[in-house]
């Protein structure tokens, strides 16, 4: 208990602020990375009170770029940090916070999109996933450009409990832009309802925490920002595989100011569009009038069981892409045009390369 209250107690000493050391290290934010710094240490801290409690917890920051958050993280009683950092130019400056805070925070080098955050901490750290969420965090000021990626990843994550999740229920604070970040905890029938409602809230709790302006950042992006929490839920919503579940919601959602059932069509080839699609609607016993933006989970639900059903008994048809089937009907046509404008001489080239593209 002695050691927890040191934890908790601990503040890192006297340091550089973070504005200092992006002019001693020279640091500029890259447009092409969308890097955006949060400099006021009172919104960091707001960052992480989203958190939760942190005494004596372990933390994965992702990108932490100059260290203003992980200065809150730190501060915040935590018992281990690990940040992981893309960009070279930021190396030295943790390093920095690390002599500061011996013991407590490691840095790696890589890629957010590739590290096995499963070998990041102790086992012991684990929970059961019926039992509460494990005392381990990841929390990030998340680049624009992979945010969106980063949380589809980290979401077919919490469907299999691998990566963050092979320790139990690992919560999540993230920022986003904040329309993504009113598409990720946007309601039933509201405008912002799209893919990303449904995929993050059948398999979490999420909750749209506050706002930062984008003044706040330096540079000032054009959108202001959310704090985004997400807590995996015991069961999922919809008890599916995470790619049928995906597939099933893409489809929906591309044609989203249209009645549901034309996405829903498109999960067939053209051949059986019709009747798979009312056997689909029927089974699933969905109005299929409705908006993609008016379903619900329970009735995202029964479409992906009602087509799981069908794809049971036929299994090619889970490989079906519409997509796919579009572009092999537009490589034809433009053969056919190729070939009836050639009747001076036998087509050439352009043909061979289009029918190879077929294969």
């Amino acid at each position: 208990m002695a050691a927890s209250g040191k934890l908790a107690s601990f503040r890192l000493p006297p340091l550089p602020t973070v504005g200092e050391l992006i002019k001693l290290y020279n640091l500029r934010a890259e447009k092409q990375l969308s890097q955006n710094f949060l400099l006021d240490l009172r919104l960091t801290d707001k960052i992480v009170r989203q958190a939760g409690g942190l005494r004596d917890a372990h933390v994965c920051e992702v990108g932490p770029g100059p260290g203003g958050l992980t200065r809150s993280i730190l501060n915040s009683g935590v018992s281990d940090v690990l940040v992981v950092e893309k960009d070279t130019r930021f190396i030295p400056g943790l390093k920095l916070l690390s002599e500061a805070a011996p013991g407590r925070l490691r840095i790696v080098h890589g890629d957010i999109l590739t590290y096995r955050m499963d070998r990041g901490f102790p086992e012991n750290v684990s929970k059961p996933w019926e039992e509460d969420p494990p005392n381990l965090h990841v929390i990030g000021n998340l680049p624009f450009s992979v945010a969106t990626a980063l949380i589809i990843k980290w979401l077919e994550n919490v469907a299999d409990r691998t990566g963050p999740f092979a320790y139990g229920r690992t919560r999540l604070t993230l920022t986003f832009q904040k329309e993504v970040a009113e598409r990720l905890t946007a309601s039933t029938g509201s405008k912002q309802r799209s893919r990303l409602s449904i995929m993050a809230q059948y398999l979490c709790t999420v909750r749209n925490c506050f706002t930062i302006p984008g003044r706040a950042f330096v540079p000032k992006p054009e959108v202001d920002v959310g704090v985004v929490h997400f807590t995996p839920l015991v069961q999922p919503q919809i008890q599916q595989p995470f790619k049928l579940v995906e597939k099933v919601v893409r489809n929906v959602f591309q044609f989203r100011r249209k009645h549901c059932h034309k996405g829903v069509e498109k999960l067939f080839p053209e051949a059986r569009r019709a009747e798979l699609t009312q056997e689909v609607m029927r089974k699933a016993d969905v109005d299929p009038i409705l908006r993609p933006t008016e379903l619900t989970i329970p009735q995202f639900r029964a479409l992906a069981d009602a087509y799981a059903h069908l794809c049971a008994k036929e299994p090619s048809l889970l490989s079906y892409e519409f997509r796919e089937e579009l572009r092999v009907k537009n490589l034809a046509r433009k053969i056919k045009k190729i070939t009836d404008t050639s009747t001076d001489e036998p087509p050439r080239h352009p043909p061979t390369i289009l029918l190879n593209n077929l294969k």
